[in-house]
């Protein structure tokens, strides 16, 4: 044999010695040296039948978890927001969850522990938002000769003590839209009605048997209040708050902590997922996903004109308008802004829920973890031109012509004729 074939040979044998070693050394592979593989494969994650809860859905029935390498993760149905909230308390390792398809306000008010029994504080991180807009506030067919819609004033000589408004759950986001809607139109959401709470997709049911008078909830529960003329729908609640935060992807932080490759890993599944849903030719096959048994268990008909912005209100009023129907990649829907979460705080400020000296800038850089998302949003080949630099998207405005300045929350406060504030 000719010394250069035998170099040769050497050569291969060594580096097939190299590559063992490396095998024994890290069982998980190479990747594993680069420091980007998940700690762990597996993680629960509830979600509420919405349509909001399509990223984590598609996530999973399209391979996205498994793809960065979190190939065993749950993603199971909750009865309602508070059970929800109680699988968080829990966590996976008690048969609870580990994070969750979460009305944002939630991610606060378990952090802080105002929901929670005993008070007891259980450490969030919220990772995502997953959507804008969405969302609806409907009124019983027998109220529709007053034609009360963006304007909720018609409503007020109907309305009494006695009257029953719902939403999901107190201190959510379908909490403090309904809240602002009536309180715009001089109606004290505390003393002018009772509001109550009703899982999401008991919403129907309970109109039907002419329990309430109004209600706030996302889809496809509006539209299919619509389609089986119970009642209609008197605004989208992209129409009070254009592009207003919704939903959010949470989990416990000391899951987050734990793993925080897997964290990052999930929070890349789900924004891969969120760039899917919001691509129109997979809409139709989004709301055929979402639809099923397993899922919704909700006709995609029921869902899949309003992800198109085909809305018919359901009292003669139809538009074609897809920028105030729900959005979960567009216009940076999926990055969590802290000035949002800022409003949402400002909000239980002002009715109550929390404190009026919180230090909201504080609750807000503990929760929200922006960070995971940039770097899973890298992880997941998001073009830097679809990242936003700031944490902030700063002034919002309302449909009443109200601003809400990130940078002075007290002045929103300020603004509001009716609030409740509270001091401990």
């Amino acid at each position: 044999m000719r010394p250069a074939e035998i170099s040769r040979r050497k050569a291969i044998a060594a580096t097939a010695a190299l590559f063992a070693a490396v095998r024994t050394l890290a069982p998980a592979g190479l990747r594993a040296e680069s420091g980007t593989a998940p700690e762990v494969r597996r993680a629960t994650l509830g979600f509420i039948a919405l349509t909001d809860a399509a990223p984590l859905i598609v996530a999973k029935e399209k391979g996205f978890f498994a793809k960065h390498g979190m190939s065993e993760v749950e993603v199971a149905r909750q009865a309602s927001w508070g059970a929800t909230r109680d699988n968080l308390v829990l966590g996976s390792a008690r048969g609870g969850i580990d994070g969750a398809h979460l009305l944002t306000p939630m991610a606060y008010l378990v952090h802080t522990g105002r929901v929670v029994q005993n008070n007891q504080p259980v450490p969030m991180a919220l990772l995502a938002r997953l959507n804008t807009n969405g969302q609806g506030i409907s009124v019983a067919a027998r109220h529709a000769p007053l034609a009360a819609r963006l304007d909720a004033s018609p409503l007020r000589r109907a309305l009494g003590p006695e009257s029953k408004v719902a939403m999901t759950f107190r201190g959510g986001t379908h909490d403090l839209w309904l809240r602002y809607w009536l309180a715009a139109a001089g109606v004290d959401p505390d003393r002018d009605v009772t509001t109550i709470v009703v899982p999401p997709p008991q919403m129907v049911a309970n109109m039907r048997v002419g329990t309430m008078d109004a209600f706030c909830v996302g889809e496809p529960w509006n539209a299919q209040l619509v389609s089986m003329r119970l009642g209609y729908t008197a605004c989208v609640t992209g129409e009070l708050w254009p592009d207003h935060p919704e939903k959010c992807f949470a989990m416990r932080a000391d899951w987050v902590q734990e793993h925080p490759r897997a964290a990052e890993a999930l929070t890349a599944a789900v924004i891969e997922a969120q760039r899917w849903c919001d691509d129109p030719a997979n809409t139709a096959e989004m709301c055929e996903i979402i639809g099923r048994r397993a899922w919704l268990n909700v006709a995609p008909a029921d869902i899949l004109a309003r992800m198109r912005g085909e809305i018919d209100y359901g009292d003669g009023r139809r538009v074609v308008r897809r920028e105030i129907t729900v959005k979960f990649w567009r216009d940076h829907a999926s990055y969590p802004f802290r000035s949002h979460d800022l409003w949402f705080l400002t909000e239980h400020v002002r009715w109550g829920v929390l404190p009026a000296e919180l230090d909201t800038a504080k609750l807000v850089a503990e929760v929200n973890r922006e960070e995971i998302w940039r770097a899973a949003a890298a992880r997941a080949g998001v073009p830097n031109a679809e990242v936003p630099k700031s944490t902030s998207r700063g002034r919002e405005t309302f449909f009443d012509g109200k601003v809400f300045d990130p940078d002075d929350p007290r002045a929103w406060l300020e603004s509001q004729a009716i609030k409740r504030l509270a001091t401990e």
